[in-house]
């Protein structure tokens, strides 16, 4: 985890390549999933953007702010069999920007209330030396 701090730390936008940001934003969802395959929801959060601001769609909903999405996570998966063990798929990474980043990819859910894949897109952004979601699309 210190080697990733070091690492966003030095690859400023601007200074780092494609293919550097790339990385850094996989092993963000990489670490994500490693939390939500432990049942740590907040740790899973962490690659979110901490503000009201944080826009989360899914279902037949918008749901705006980092505390309103963990907790809409925590009603949808408040067991480890409705989490199941968590793992992404990435079809395509894209540089908006300098400080903004296109994620598309498929999340792939395996666990005994039955397995569940989708799609989701997420808009990346460089906020306060960090590289955060500030939207998530996700879909069945």
């Amino acid at each position: 985890m210190l080697n990733l701090l070091i690492s966003l730390l030095c690859l400023l936008p601007g200074q780092s390549t494609n293919d550097e940001v790339v990385a850094i934003l996989k092993q963000k969802m990489e670490a994500s999933t490693l939390c939500w395959n432990k049942g740590d929801l907040e740790c899973f959060m962490d690659t979110y953007w901490k503000s009201d601001s944080l826009m989360f769609i899914g279902g037949q909903r918008i749901t705006y702010g980092w505390e309103n999405t963990l907790e809409s996570y925590k009603v949808g998966y408040p067991t480890a069999k409705e989490r199941g063990k968590l793992r992404f798929t990435y079809k395509a990474i894209t540089r908006l920007s300098d400080e903004v980043y296109f994620m598309v990819g498929q999340y792939h859910l395996e666990r005994e209330a039955g397995n569940d894949t989708g799609h989701f897109s997420l808009v990346w952004k460089w906020i306060d030396n960090d590289w955060v979601i500030i939207a998530d699309h996700s879909s069945h």
